[in-house]
């Protein structure tokens, strides 16, 4: 993932924590904006892949490092995703089961 995620990341907690002494802060994007911003980063990297995989089928590159790195991204930004995706589900169905 690229350093300005995690930069954003931590804006994302600093405004959640506010200044020191105040009560909560407010967050410049909304949650679902952060979401689709972060699927639209893996989706990025996937097709990424897939052209680095398509040039080196086709012999328009020959290094074979670049595209195992790219593959290597494309398949943690997947799979942090995925974890992401199970924890919102959990956290979907534990507040289903809460009682009214």
């Amino acid at each position: 993932m690229k350093t300005e995620n995690i930069d954003q990341l931590k804006s994302v907690i600093q405004d959640l924590s506010g200044p020191k002494g105040a009560g909560k802060g407010t967050l410049k994007n909304s949650f679902s904006e952060t979401l689709k911003h972060s699927l639209a980063e893996v989706n990025q990297l996937q097709m990424e892949a897939d052209k680095k995989i398509d040039q080196l089928m086709v012999g328009e590159t020959g290094n074979i490092h670049e595209t195992m790195i790219a593959l290597e991204k494309a398949d943690v930004s997947f799979q942090l995703m995925m974890k992401i995706r199970g924890k919102i589900l959990s956290a979907y169905q534990e507040i289903m089961r809460m009682p009214v």
